[in-house]
């Protein structure tokens, strides 16, 4: 094949003689047969192996850090079940997920909580469960803390910056800048830790930064502790997270040693040595770690030769917000060379619906099998019922196992809330 396809899936994947696309080490048609298209398949070897690379590289450059996943980028119970048995901790941006990281096991202490628009709700789910940092973005924010943190506790938090970096990424996911949507200015974060330094009930454990999603330069992530230097030494420093993940084989995102050296040695430069510095890292754990499978149900040979599949915008959402570009294989037809410019497009009633334009696969036929990989990010979260479209599993596959540990929807859940 004109490119290495197999390095777009997650590491180990392999093909078997006969063309078939194996990951963790089960063969694609197994899985599909077992387990119905579309599904989302998860190389756990890989997510572990992914883990643990970013929780060793960040201790061995900085002792007094930590790593938590930001939960968001996959926030299945199963996925953070991993993440704390390979000793991280998990950043939440809601009260769903708040009861998904109880579920799988974390140590409450070691949960960072975030979002612009916190419930009442979700404050008193935080501080009932022993949260360790409420990220707060707003007085809004100190208020509900303070009628939720029972007397003779103390909830700590960590004040939201807005760093005023500027971000070479989608305008969708930019975070850093002056004007978004998230944190606060310099100024006026600095009003609202001293209204905080005198409340009996908040103590302001540091201050936090993001500059954005899929960044492939750390240089424009590094930028951003600077700005939280300027705001004074605290006990900690939250660099969030922002790197880049590999889609298409023109991408190629920093490395997490490369992005930790970048990162470290602004901390270095800047942040006092003794200071606990915590990372956030999303798309970049967990999106190579997966792969989406299809089944090919109509290809339409006219003006252009349209090649629809049995998911799209239902189970990936990527392509109609982000403009996001993917790559594809017939996954038992990997030894054949790719023939025909091809366009590949969802089942939903929606002109928006195209998950990849164009491609070349070798000629397509109804009842292949589809595989893109790339999907461990923003796929399952993002997942809808668009057409009663019923989202589909999330499966583990190691050393030749697989298991479902989300189930694909039935047609009884879609009106479990009807009244």
């Amino acid at each position: 094949m004109e490119h290495d396809i197999l390095s777009l899936f997650p590491a180990g994947t392999t093909v078997d003689a006969d063309g078939t696309l194996r990951i963790g080490g089960c063969r694609v048609d197994d899985l599909a047969a077992e387990f119905g298209t579309p599904a989302i398949v998860v190389d756990e070897g890989a997510l572990r192996a992914r883990a643990r690379e970013y929780r060793d590289e960040l201790t061995r450059r900085w002792p007094h850090a930590r790593a938590v996943f930001a939960s968001k980028a996959f926030p299945a119970t199963a996925v953070q079940r991993v993440m704390v048995e390979e000793g991280l901790g998990l950043d939440v941006a809601g009260g769903g997920e708040i009861k998904s990281a109880l579920r799988a096991g974390v140590d409450p202490a070691l949960v960072v909580l975030h979002g612009n628009a916190k419930s009442t709700e979700e404050i008193e789910l935080a501080v009932s469960a022993g949260v360790g940092l409420v990220v707060v973005d707003n007085a809004d924010d100190v208020d509900r803390l303070e009628a939720a943190v029972p007397a003779g506790r103390r909830q700590g938090v960590l004040v939201r910056i807005v760093p005023g970096v500027e971000s070479s990424t989608h305008a969708h996911v930019q975070t850093g800048q002056i004007g978004s949507k998230f944190g606060l200015t310099p100024p006026t974060a600095s009003a609202l830790i001293d209204r905080m330094r005198t409340s009996d009930r908040i103590e302001v454990r540091g201050v936090h930064a993001h500059v954005g999603s899929q960044i492939m330069d750390p240089a424009e992530l590094a930028a951003a502790v600077a700005p939280l230097a300027a705001m004074g030494e605290f006990p900690v420093y939250d660099l969030g997270g922002g790197l880049g993940a590999r889609y298409t084989y023109a991408e190629h995102p920093a490395s997490v040693d490369d992005y930790l050296d970048a990162l470290i040695r602004a901390a270095r430069e800047h942040l006092p040595a003794e200071a606990e510095l915590i990372i956030e890292p999303g798309r970049s754990m967990v999106n190579g770690t997966a792969a989406t499978l299809y089944t090919v149900t109509t290809v339409k040979r006219d003006a252009r030769t349209f090649v629809a599949v049995d998911g799209g915008m239902g189970d990936n959402l990527e392509v109609a917000l982000f403009g996001q570009r993917y790559e594809a294989s017939l996954a038992q037809r990997m030894n054949e060379q790719p023939t025909e410019e091809v366009v590949i497009v969802g089942r939903h009633c929606e002109s928006g619906d195209v998950l990849i334009d164009p491609i070349v696969l070798p000629e397509p036929r109804v009842g292949d099998l589809l595989a893109v990989p790339a999907t461990g990010a923003y796929t399952h979260t993002m997942a809808n019922n668009y057409n009663g479209y019923r989202r589909p599993p999330v499966v583990f596959a190691h050393d030749g196992e697989a298991r479902a540990v989300i189930r694909r929807e039935t047609w009884d859940d879609l009106f479990a809330r009807d009244v």
